[in-house]
């Protein structure tokens, strides 16, 4: 079990659902408690929404939890012992009712707080080295209720101070009080598909599952592991497996918000326009005008669909990365089911160069046309399976807008080895990635590079883990000469 995945730190999360609406957050919330040992559960508030205003559910979150207490000393069998995944109990204690109202009817000066508002409010002003990501697979009126709590009745330095742990990433606006979240706390660090109401399959989330349902991006994402039978032979298996339910539109509607944040080395939390399982965002608004907008909307990426064909979407930022998530959620499934170590498949391990083994970030300095190393020959897989490395440069994060190949020019890769663990990359000259684009002139600190390591092992089913390699691109050769 020491040879198993660790991790930095455990995010915080805390999940405001409107389950029971239809099937989408159960089937969310099983997905979810899989991931438990590396998430820092803090509150499971049921919450209203426009599909269901005047009713909160929080004994169907328990009915999940008590599904989970018969898998969890299972999935314990197979993680590092100091990622242990919590009991049932203390799950429990954490789950509340939100208003039974709709949207902005409870919030105001004469509210009182829910019993949700009032465990998110404890839970913001507790101090902690770690954000609070706030979670909304549902409306949204139980953060405004405490947003306005706390400008209320806290200094302007203090608000500002709690305001800064939050990190909210809603699935688009499921009620009245997300706009006016929105226009009240520009500085509030908020990811959110912007759109007209009720339009989601504009939604990049709904990249999740929602081709057919959407109908975008047709021909691109393979459905075959949503097909109900995949499901059916994959998922709703033990006893975890078996509450998860037949979706009705589209599946897990709330579970980009925390594959967002899965710890698998490739996404980084405080940049969303870096991209991740959960989909790549890039700023609302970049005006100067002193409003310091913190918020963040749907991003594209161009990816080579199942058809052969280039698809360029916000949709595409999620549905790129399908084949290994619902892997990587069959294989949990899997861990419920056993408590043998050797039944079950489990994530390989990374390592580049002299970094410590693990999913975190790789920082590095390359002068624009230099050549570097990188080695991951001491990668391992806690099961001894045989791995496959691929090596990719993820071009749309250094891009401002959808001509990607106009701004940023390719990173040549070059194997070094038939295993492909030791690789020669190449940064772009400096007329490429080193200049002002609107001057042409020479700067000192050139683009942002984004390459990706991809180690999939060949057990069953096969996992994947990531490394995310950030190429500092330096021009100081030719910028010392202007």
């Amino acid at each position: 079990m020491e040879r198993l995945q660790r991790f930095p730190a455990k995010p915080r999360v805390f999940i405001l659902t409107d389950i029971s609406d239809e099937p989408d957050d159960a089937e969310s919330l099983v997905r979810y408690l899989l991931y438990a040992d590396q998430l820092e559960t803090e509150g499971l508030v049921a919450c209203t929404s426009t599909w269901m205003k005047n009713k909160v559910c929080p004994e169907d979150i328990e009915k999940i939890i008590d599904a989970y207490a018969g898998a969890v000393d299972n999935l314990n069998k197979h993680v590092h012992p100091d990622w242990q995944y919590p009991s049932a109990e203390q799950l429990k204690r954490v789950v509340r009712k939100g208003a039974e109202t709709y949207g902005m009817s409870a919030v105001g000066d004469e509210v009182p707080l829910s019993p949700g508002g009032e465990l998110l409010l404890n839970r913001i002003t507790t101090p902690s080295q770690q954000p609070l990501w706030v979670l909304c697979w549902g409306g949204t009126n139980v953060l405004a209720s405490v947003l306005l709590n706390i400008d209320r009745k806290y200094s302007p330095e203090d608000s500002q101070r709690l305001m800064s742990r939050l990190r909210i990433y809603t699935i688009s606006d499921q009620d009245d009080t997300g706009a006016w979240i929105r226009n009240n706390f520009p500085d509030l660090f908020y990811i959110s598909s912007v759109h007209g109401w009720n339009q989601y399959g504009m939604a990049a989330w709904t990249g999740i599952s929602g081709e057919q349902y959407y109908g975008f991006d047709q021909g691109g994402p393979d459905f075959t592991k949503f097909e109900k039978e995949w499901v059916k032979k994959n998922i709703q298996i033990g006893a975890l497996g078996s509450v998860y339910p037949d979706y009705q539109f589209i599946a897990e509607g709330g579970t980009p918000t925390f594959l967002y944040l899965v710890q698998n080395g490739l996404g980084i939390p405080e940049s969303p326009q870096y991209g991740s399982w959960g989909g790549r965002y890039t700023k609302t608004d970049v005006s100067t005008d002193g409003l310091n907008s913190n918020h963040y909307s749907d991003a594209v990426d161009r990816v080579v669909g199942k058809d052969g064909k280039i698809y360029t979407s916000n949709h595409a930022t999620i549905w790129r990365w399908r084949d290994a998530f619902q892997n990587d959620f069959a294989a949990r499934i899997q861990w419920t089911l056993t408590p043998h170590i050797s039944k079950a498949n489990h994530h390989p391990v990374i390592s580049i160069n002299d970094s410590a083994p693990g999913p975190a970030v790789v920082r590095l300095n390359a002068e624009a046309g230099s050549t570097v190393i990188l080695d991951a020959s001491k990668t391992y897989d806690p099961d001894n399976d045989k791995l496959a490395f691929k090596w990719f440069h993820y071009k749309e994060p250094s891009a401002t807008q959808w001509h990607v190949d106009l701004e940023v020019a390719d990173l040549a890769i070059k194997k070094l080895n038939r295993e492909g663990t030791r690789v020669e990359v190449t940064v772009p000259p400096p007329e490429k990635c080193a200049i002002d684009k609107s001057t042409g002139k020479a700067v000192e600190k050139g683009q942002l590079l984004h390459l990706v390591l991809e180690v999939t092992d060949n057990g069953t089913p096969p996992l994947t883990s990531y490394r995310r390699i950030l190429i500092q691109v330096t021009n100081k050769k030719l910028f010392s000469n202007v």
